[in-house]
This record gives C-alpha cells, structure tokens and sequence, in this order.
C-alpha cells in the first residue's frame, strides 16, 4: 500500500490518474467543506442539490456512488456519511477507514484519491489520521495507493509518518 499526497486544488485532481474519489461529507455541516466542496463545486452543486432533496444526509454509515466525468478526470465519486461532527473521535476515524476499505474492494478500486474522514474540517489531527489509516490498511492486498487530499503543512506531517510507519513494517 502506498499513500501519495496531493494539494485540495481542483486542477490537481485532474493530474491524478485514479479511477474514484472519495470525499466524506457531515449531516450536519452546510455548506460542504473540504474536498466534498470542491468537488460539489466541479460537478456543479449536484451533491448539494442531493442534499437539499434528501437523497444524501451525510449520515454515517451512507454512501452514495455518482459518475464523476465530464466534470472531473475521475470515472466514479464516492461520498460517504460521517454523521454529526460532534460524534467524530478517533473510534469513529477508524470505522470510517475500515468502511472506505470495504467500500474500495467490493467496487474493485485499487487507486483512488480521497480526503481522509474528518481532515476537510480538521477534526483529527494529521499525523494520527495517517498512523491509523496506515494501521488498517497497511496489510491490505486489495489496495495499491490512496493519493491523499490534504493541506500543505498535513501532507509533510503525514508523509513523514507514513514513512516512518512503512520503515517499521519492514523491520522484523
């Protein structure tokens, strides 16, 4: 598994050569933040719009799959439920990555690029989200790089731990 980094700007995504994107959005966050607004934003507000009908909630535990070309370079955009920011901690990160990874292999994505839960709205610190993405994911075999949204100060914290997390597995 390989972790790459890039910067929350539209015309990043579309250097990225990944099949999906995924983006979490909160039930009770208005307006969408984060990599879920940046790509409401591509698409034209249609998350919004699915939002307003009640199609989508940002409720945890939903997922909802929507093409993403012509707008953007992805083929296929997942957006996730986190539920109620207030109910966010560490616990509930680490449901959320188990989810994205159970979510990735039954749709068959080996690459994708996405915002890790929480990060849009800054509600876990960089360096523990990458650990324990690292720690659920590391062993995966279905999984051969995630390209990580995310500012430029969090992407040089996570990408040192990521590292650092990488060294370790490979010493016995």
């Amino acid at each position: 598994m390989e972790f790459t980094f890039i910067a929350p700007d539209p015309r990043r995504f579309d250097e990225a050569n990944m099949e999906l994107c995924l983006c979490g959005i909160w039930q009770d966050e208005r307006p969408m933040r984060g990599l879920a607004g940046l790509i409401d934003w591509r698409l034209g507000g249609r998350l919004s719009d699915l939002l307003k009908t009640g199609f989508a909630t940002g409720e945890r535990g939903e997922s909802v799959l929507l093409p993403g070309k012509p707008h953007v370079s992805f083929d296929k955009i997942l957006v996730i439920g986190l539920g109620l920011r207030s109910d966010f901690d560490e616990t509930t990160y680490g449901h959320h990555v188990l989810s994205i990874t159970r979510a990735l292999e039954r749709l068959r994505v080996r690459q994708c690029v996405l915002e890790l839960p929480g990060r849009g709205a800054d509600a876990i610190d960089p360096s523990r989200a990458i650990v324990l993405a690292w720690k659920h994911v590391s062993k995966s075999l279905e999984h051969d790089a995630w390209c990580i949204v995310d500012t430029a100060d969090a992407r040089e914290q996570m990408a040192a731990k990521a590292m650092e997390a990488r060294r370790r597995a490979r010493v016995p």
